[in-house]
C-alpha cells in the first residue's frame, strides 16, 4: 500500500475513531453530521481508487451508501437513512455470492442460518411500538443475509464475516434502545464504535483480499 493510500486509511479510521466524542463535545449540530459521515466517506474513497475489479467497485458503493445513511440518519431521519443502509446491504450481498467459498454445510451453514434467522427475530422482538417492529424487521432480514453471506464468502472471516456481524450488532443495540435498552447508556456507549469497526474491518479485509488475488496473477473475481 502506498504512503498517501496508507494516509487516507488512517484519515478514515481517525475521523470515525473521534465521530462519537466529537458529538459530544461540539455544538455545532452541521460539523458533527459532516464528522459523522466523513468515516466511512472515506473509507469509500479508499477502497475506490485501490478497485480495479466488478467486486473492488462493489465495495466502493457499499461504503458509500453506508456513509449516505449515516448522514441521512441526521438530515432526512430514519426511514430514509435505513432505505440507504438496506442498498447498502444488498449490494453487500450481490459483492459477497459473488465470492462464496467452497461450502462445507454441516460447518458453513449452521451459523449462516443462524444470523438469517437470529437477527430478524431478535429486531422484531425488541421495539416497544409493535407497529414499528415489522418494518424493522423488514430492514434486519437484509442485514441479516448481508452477515450470512459475509460469513459464507471467501473474504477472511476474521475481518469481513466479523465486522458484518459488528455492524449487525450495533443495529440490533439500536432496535433494543426502542424498547429493553431505551433508559441504558450501553447503546449510547456502543452502537458507533461497533458500526464503524464493522465497516473499517469489512473494507480492509476485502480490499486486502483483491489484492493477494491480483498478486497471484487471479484476473477474474474471486470465485470459484
Amino acid at each position: 500500500m502506498t504512503g498517501w493510500r496508507l494516509l487516507l486509511l488512517g484519515a478514515a479510521v481517525l475521523a470515525g475513531a473521534s465521530y462519537l466524542p466529537a458529538s459530544w463535545l461540539l455544538p455545532d449540530e452541521p460539523l458533527v453530521i459532516v464528522w459523522k459521515g466523513a468515516g466511512v466517506a472515506l473509507l469509500a474513497v479508499w477502497a475506490a481508487v485501490q478497485a480495479r475489479s466488478v467486486d473492488g467497485w462493489l465495495l466502493a458503493a457499499v461504503l458509500a451508501l453506508g456513509a449516505a445513511g449515516d448522514v441521512l440518519l441526521e438530515t432526512a431521519g430514519l426511514t430514509t437513512g435505513a432505505l440507504a443502509f438496506l442498498a447498502g446491504h444488498l449490494v453487500a450481498m450481490v459483492l459477497y455470492a459473488r465470492n462464496l467459498r467452497p461450502l462445507r454445510w454441516r460447518a458453513d451453514a449452521p451459523i449462516a442460518i443462524g444470523r438469517l434467522i437470529v437477527i430478524p427475530l431478535l429486531a422484531f422482538v425488541f421495539p416497544a411500538d409493535r407497529a414499528a417492529a415489522p418494518g424493522i424487521a423488514l430492514y434486519a432480514t437484509g442485514l441479516g443475509a448481508m452477515a450470512a453471506l459475509a460469513w459464507l464468502s471467501r473474504f477472511p472471516r476474521g475481518r469481513v464475516s466479523l465486522g458484518a456481524l459488528l455492524f449487525a450488532v450495533s443495529d440490533l443495540l439500536i432496535f433494543a434502545r426502542l424498547g429493553p435498552l431505551r433508559q441504558s447508556i450501553i447503546p449510547d456507549l456502543l452502537v458507533w464504535p461497533l458500526y464503524f469497526g464493522g465497516q473499517a474491518l469489512i473494507a480492509v479485509g476485502v480490499v486486502g483480499a483483491l489484492q493477494q488475488a491480483v498478486g497471484r496473477n487471479r484476473i477474474m473475481p474471486l470465485r470459484r
